[in-house]
């Protein structure tokens, strides 16, 4: 595994200019872009750029375009998910989505993050041309468990953990873990009520 891929996959500060992430996001552009154009009724090669697109895709997913992601290859999907039109996953560090989840039109979920502070955050003496980003980024893995809904326009943040079969309400921006079987909605996102298993 390339020593950059590596570092961002275990949250450590990357080079996102690294000559082999950019091949991946070109990949995943190129992909994309190509899935989107797609009729709608061609299934059979939707699930085929999928297939090549993703680092899983499990049985019954339909992932309504237009669709974005930043790598692909770090997003696993389970069985019966729908993810509807207009989502986008910035996935630098891995978007792990269970079996049985809905996902509404609009939804975000990031991995990738910046140091808060302007003196971690901006590389000192950067000139046009270096081989690293005039930025720093690290990236920190989201989860969603199974039987989860996720409402329209809900923004997930880096290291976000939703659990087994809770509802986050539209327009939510989710920035902690959420606990299994709750509702939670708002911004940021707060549990409301708890729902039975």
């Amino acid at each position: 595994m390339n020593k950059e891929i590596e570092k961002c996959l275990k949250g450590e500060l990357f080079n996102t200019s690294d000559p082999e992430i950019l091949d991946i996001i070109h990949n995943a552009r190129a992909m994309t872009r190509e899935y989107n154009s797609l009729s709608s009724r061609d299934s059979s090669a939707k699930q085929e750029i999928l297939k090549a697109l993703l680092g899983r895709v499990g049985e019954n997913v339909n992932i309504d375009t237009p669709f974005y992601c930043d790598y692909g290859k770090h997003t696993f999907v389970g069985n019966n998910v729908i993810i509807n039109i207009n989502c986008t996953f910035v996935d630098c560090n891995t978007i792990t989505i269970g079996n049985d989840v809905l996902i509404a039109s609009n939804v975000q979920i990031y991995t990738a993050t910046h140091p808060v502070t302007a003196q971690e955050r901006l590389v000192d003496n950067w000139q046009q041309g270096d081989s690293h980003p005039y930025f720093r980024t690290f990236a920190q893995a989201v989860l969603i468990a199974d039987k989860v809904w996720i409402g329209g326009g809900v923004i997930i943040l880096p290291g976000v953990h939703i659990g087994e079969g809770a509802v986050i309400g539209a327009g939510s921006v989710v920035t902690k873990d959420i606990p299994a079987y709750s509702v939670a909605y708002g911004n940021p996102a707060r549990v409301v009520r708890q729902l039975t298993p």
